[in-house]
């Protein structure tokens, strides 16, 4: 969640660690973005749940003929729109592929979002591998739970320092089926020179 004034920005509200408590702290957001399709990034039941008539959905077509009973705006990658307090750009991302997402599980419109109050850019670059690109921000939210799927914690570091970030924050620690090496990735953030912080279950901070 990312809150500027009264806008309040929640990005893949999806189902891994997700509780009553979890669904209430999502509060009532003015917009929601999903950069793909697996349930992990947008739970659709708990979706449900903080829907309102003021609530706008974002994501691609294939996110949008996934979930038919969520109202999605279709987005693409380059394009930029503001949403409240906030700018926000669509950009590339490469979801990772192994066997076990064969078929209907296979991602074929990642994105990640480039997210400007003004005065910091946030990168969430939602699952994505390593791929060639010149994106600035400050602050880079990215996985780095390896297994094919995302990137592991050596590349993860070399693309995040890429961004030239002042502040790193790790996601995509708490899948159950790609558990994350977290000592490993801070040995490399450490080794990079990146400042980063992994933030606790319900912990805010001020960009």
């Amino acid at each position: 969640m990312l809150e500027e004034g009264k806008t309040k920005l929640l990005v893949d509200p999806g189902a891994y660690l997700l509780d009553e408590k979890t669904i209430k702290a999502w509060g009532k957001p003015d917009f929601v973005l999903v950069t793909h399709k697996h349930q992990d990034h947008f739970d659709e039941t708990a979706a449900k749940k903080i829907i309102s008539s003021r609530i706008k959905f974002y994501s691609t077509k294939e996110v949008a003929k996934t979930y038919p009973s969520i109202k999605f705006r279709t987005v693409n990658k380059g394009q930029k729109f503001t949403l409240g307090k906030f700018t926000v750009e669509v950009v590339h991302a490469e979801h990772g592929y192994n066997p076990l997402l064969k078929g209907e599980k296979e991602v074929h419109e990642g994105i990640g979002f480039m997210i400007d109050n003004g005065l910091r850019k946030v990168y969430h670059t939602g699952d994505t591998i390593c791929f060639p690109n010149n994106y600035k921000c400050d602050v880079i939210c990215l996985p780095y739970n390896n297994h094919g799927v995302c990137m592991g914690p050596f590349e993860a570091a070399l693309f995040a320092k890429e961004t030239n970030p002042i502040l790193v924050l790790p996601m995509h620690a708490d899948s159950p089926k790609f558990p994350a090496d977290n000592l490993k990735f801070e040995e490399e953030l450490k080794k990079n020179e990146l400042k980063y912080r992994f933030l606790k279950i319900g912990e805010s901070i001020e960009l």
